[in-house]
């Protein structure tokens, strides 16, 4: 699913969207549908008591999406969070690599069932191995993009976040070292107005977290999320001037959450059915589908040929791990400690 060298081969559309094709566009539906269908298809199985957890990216794929077409996934790196299906779609991995991880395979990609779904990474993919503490993934990516520069690499790096993680003391330390250094980070904050049950104004006395840029003498963006054409083209903007060595940005995106915060939370206490129900009007693959054919880019027979390619293989996903085997218990602590004798 990943795209390489985004201001390469621009194309403009009609309204002056640069550097995507009708085709790149296409391709950034087809990642947003893959992650909502595998999503989808995780809480029917978590619902049937076949799978133990899930955490939901329902809602948020359009600002992923649009992230993610900005970057070049042949020399970026990306320090995802736990909702980061899209984006992590996006960078290289496969619906089988995602099934296998949700399941806890003996083989799954991301950690050989050593962490729980929703801990992504891959060296082969430029993804960062997730960090279950909250926060820390901000610290360490100016450490990445650090490491970058001083092996003349032209490298971006992008690290995800929820707007409630943004109160823990490592989201300050990461930004204000990245600033003051201007290392090439897009700090990519996903708004969707809870952090778990804490609604925002309960959580920080500012309307949009990106006001807290010029703190960090850092510019600082607020987009709609649920239009991947928009996130797209103030996120290329942002990757321009890292790439140029004007420093980081605070890239934040309004998103909703469509489901509760995971398959252990019940939403209904702190949301009415009501609130999440008026959520629908701003799905993000209904609002970027209608943009794209909008643009000409997306037809409906092309949209129903999609639909067909996700659902084939979701379903070839679900079969290919529920099919592979669970993990010996004599491999709990391979990959977890360095064989005796070994050098690191």
């Amino acid at each position: 699913m990943g795209r390489t060298d985004p201001g390469g081969t621009a194309t403009a559309t009609r309204d002056g969207v640069e550097g995507l094709s009708h085709d790149d566009m296409r391709q950034m539906y087809e990642t947003m549908l893959l992650a909502r269908l595998l999503d989808e298809r995780m809480w029917l199985m978590n619902r049937a008591g076949r799978a133990p957890f899930v955490i939901s990216v329902q809602g948020h794929e359009g600002a992923q999406a649009g992230m993610g077409f900005a970057l070049d996934t042949s020399k970026d790196w990306l320090l995802p969070y736990y909702r980061d299906l899209a984006l992590v779609l996006h960078f290289g991995m496969t619906p089988r690599d995602m099934m296998m991880s949700f399941l806890s395979r003996k083989d799954e990609p991301n950690s050989r069932a050593k962490q729980m779904p929703g801990h992504y990474g891959s060296r082969k993919h430029r993804i960062v191995t997730s960090s279950s503490p909250v926060g820390t993934q901000f610290a360490q990516a100016p450490g990445v993009a650090l490491a970058a520069r001083m092996r003349g690499e032209d490298t971006v790096v992008v690290t995800s976040i929820g707007e409630g993680g943004t109160a823990q003391g490592d989201v300050h330390e990461g930004m204000n070292w990245a600033s003051i250094y201007k290392l090439g980070v897009i700090f990519f904050v996903q708004n969707n107005h809870y952090a778990i049950s804490v609604p925002q104004d309960k959580q920080m006395a500012i309307k949009n977290v990106s006001e807290r840029a010029v703190a960090y003498g850092m510019a600082g963006v607020t987009v709609d999320g649920a239009d991947a054409i928009d996130v797209y083209s103030k996120a290329r903007e942002a990757v321009e001037r890292a790439r140029r060595g004007e420093g980081p940005t605070l890239f934040e995106a309004k998103v909703n959450r469509l489901t509760p915060h995971s398959s252990d939370d019940d939403d209904r206490f702190y949301r009415s059915r009501e609130e999440v129900e008026s959520y629908r009007e701003r799905d993000p693959i209904t609002v970027t589908g209608q943009r794209l054919k909008d643009l000409g880019a997306l037809t409906d027979e092309q949209e129903q040929e999609i639909r067909n390619r996700v659902k084939a293989a979701v379903n070839d996903a679900t079969d290919f791990a529920e099919a592979a085997p669970a993990p010996d218990p004599e491999e709990a602590f391979t990959d977890v400690y360095a064989p005796e004798g070994s050098r690191v």
